[in-house]
């Protein structure tokens, strides 16, 4: 299994997302999982999601609902990328001792950039087409899904963007507009179809709705109640996600 740039990276600055693995492998459910990671379940999905997203394929197998909300395993990839984190750990003191200054890893820590974005996809670049000033940066995801980016020229040269970069594709959850598995998609917007796995209600404010890509990558939407009620959409539709390349922000390793 080759492992992507950005997910051995997101091993480094993130381990405690990767550390949610192991619990898995002891606990066989995200419930337990989370409890005994001392996180609650929606973060629990939150970094599984996160770790499909950025992996060539999904590192958490799921079975939705059933007894202390369904159970978990890893996939063969995710055994992989487990054994490859614990590996990591046994040469963490190695490199704590070789730092001349505790002030290098504080450095370091800032330059390994967090996003408030929910929706990170990994994918790659296979082409760049000039629109004036800005330049359409088209993705191909895990499973052969594609999306598009709007960047600026400049963004598209800082990023060193050519055909057979990777990169990540951030878009915020309430950029997403969530539409019923008939609507016409529109050409001018980016449009990926999957089914919905979960839609997390509040007390008040939008819900929460997770959708299952058919590359097994997973993308949040926040909606009204009402949206979903009117669509008739629950858990186990099917339903496409709607976004203008303008709103996908990308960003690369460094």
């Amino acid at each position: 299994m080759h492992l992507p740039t950005l997910l051995a990276q997101h091993m480094v600055r993130r381990p405690q997302r990767i550390a949610l693995l192991q619990h898995i492998v002891e606990q066989g459910s995200i419930t337990a999982a989370a409890k005994s990671a001392g996180i609650s379940y929606k973060a629990a999905w939150d970094a599984i999601d996160e770790l499909n997203n950025l992996a060539q394929t999904p590192l958490v197998e799921r079975n939705i609902g059933g007894k202390g909300g369904g159970g978990a395993r890893l996939s063969v990839a995710g055994e992989r990328v487990l054994r490859l984190y614990q590996r990591l750990q046994a040469m963490q003191n190695q490199v704590l001792d070789a730092a001349e200054d505790i002030q290098d890893l504080d450095l370091l820590g800032r330059l390994m950039l967090r996003t408030s974005a929910r929706n990170q996809l990994h994918g790659t670049v296979i082409a760049i087409l000039s629109h004036g000033h800005n330049d359409l940066i088209q993705l191909e995801l895990p499973g052969g899904l594609t999306l598009r980016a709007q960047i600026t020229r400049d963004s598209t040269q800082r990023l060193e963007l050519v055909i057979g970069s990777q990169a990540v594709a951030l878009i915020k959850a309430g950029w997403l507009q969530l539409l019923g598995a008939t609507h016409p998609p529109s050409p001018e917007h980016n449009d990926l179809h999957g089914q919905i796995e979960q839609i997390l209600h509040t007390d008040n404010g939008p819900s929460e709705v997770r959708i299952t890509l058919p590359s097994g990558q997973t993308l949040c939407a926040l909606t009204e109640p009402q949206h979903l009620e009117t669509l008739g959409l629950t858990e186990g539709s099917e339903a496409h996600v709607q976004f203008a390349p303008s709103l996908v922000l990308l960003g690369t390793a460094l």
